[in-house]
């Protein structure tokens, strides 16, 4: 155990022989994320640096708190990506809460989320004890998925001390193209594209000035996206200025996001079909529809809940009005008793007296 390491072990230690909760803290970029953060910061800056990368294997080993930024700057010098996209949501955005929360960006619905690009993960439990789950190999199959389980734990279960990583090469092409659609046709053309041979790689639909726009991104092969441009139409958007606007997306930086005023955010997680939501007003649409984003006044969450349960999916408060906090249980969709039941048991299993970031995912008691 390094000395970094070995200090965070004996703090663990101390405050679970006394009981004291302990709030995991990288660069605070994602702390209006989940239930309300609570207890003695517990910093992970000093777990810094990327330990292995091997561009030929597509596998790199970051410490939890490697700033994400330089992460990603290592990985472009060699024309490698995390496909998946991770928001940043401010400029101290790192790897250990990259993996804690979980979330993905625009490019999810097509590559998948952070947790399918996890391969092994060290971490610290409850009791101070170094762990061990995964790998740096693609196909280590060996004993339970523990490290993927970390993804989007919100530090309930352990600090990450470091993350082996799948990367990608950075696709030989690119191209978004627009249209200006109404929502139930951009949902009906991306559910018909969806099911064609086209390098779709991220949607956003958005009404702007009330017209609507769908917004698709192409990445692939040279050949495979100047054909599916040829046969999608629409009008293609000039490279530099579109990459901005992904960006942007990705950050929850677009004018849509942010004129939400004294409004919550909300995320519906819901089946790719699910046709237009009866929702307060027209929402923004990701993930080839997947991933609806509504600008609501406090009190609506129930609503928002059935109109996903009905869609297939869930509810979620993104992001409470400007310095406002809500517990968990008001945050996320709530779990069916038994679910609730095996997440306090994980919970017990690997922070007995229950001193990290206490209620930030669920209710604990």
């Amino acid at each position: 155990m390094d000395p970094a390491t070995s200090l965070l072990s004996d703090r663990i230690r101390a405050a679970s022989a006394a009981g004291t909760a302990l709030r995991i803290r990288g660069g605070a970029t994602k702390d209006f994320y989940g239930g309300p953060p609570a207890g003695e910061p517990l910093e992970t800056r000093g777990l810094a640096g990327i330990t292995s990368y091997e561009p030929s294997e597509l596998v790199v080993t970051a410490r939890a708190g490697t700033p994400l930024a330089e992460l990603e700057a290592l990985l472009a010098s060699r024309g490698q990506c995390l496909p998946f996209e991770p928001p940043h949501f401010g400029p101290g955005a790192t790897v250990g809460g990259m993996v804690a929360s979980g979330l993905s960006g625009p490019a999810r619905a097509s590559v998948g989320s952070v947790r399918d690009y996890v391969l092994g993960v060290t971490m610290l439990n409850g009791r101070g004890e170094l762990l061990t789950f995964g790998g740096q190999v693609m196909k280590n199959v060996a004993g339970y998925d523990v490290s993927r389980l970390i993804a989007g734990s919100l530090g309930a279960l352990g600090l990450i001390v470091d993350v082996s990583l799948k990367v990608l090469p950075v696709a030989p092409a690119e191209a978004t193209l627009k249209f200006e659609t109404p929502q139930a046709e951009a949902l009906r053309r991306l559910n018909e594209w969806g099911g064609q041979p086209l390098p779709l790689n991220a949607s956003c639909w958005v009404e702007d000035g009330g017209v609507g726009t769908l917004y698709l991104r192409l990445r692939g092969a040279v050949a495979a996206v100047d054909a599916a441009c040829r046969k999608l139409g629409g009008e293609r958007q000039a490279s530099a200025q579109v990459a901005a606007d992904w960006t942007l997306c990705r950050e929850q930086q677009l004018p849509w996001f942010l004129e939400r005023g004294a409004r919550e955010l909300w995320r519906l997680s819901v089946a790719q079909t699910a046709p237009v939501l009866e929702l307060p007003e027209a929402p923004l649409v990701e993930w080839h529809g997947g991933q609806r984003w509504v600008r609501v006044a406090p009190g609506q969450g129930e609503r928002l809940r059935q109109l996903a349960r009905a869609a297939g999916g869930h509810a979620t408060l993104f992001r409470a009005v400007d310095g406002q906090q809500a517990p968990a249980a008001d945050r996320f969709q709530p779990l069916d008793p038994v679910l609730l039941r095996i997440h306090r048991e994980l919970k017990r299993e690997f922070d007995p007296a229950g001193i990290f970031n206490r209620g930030r995912l669920f209710p604990e008691s």
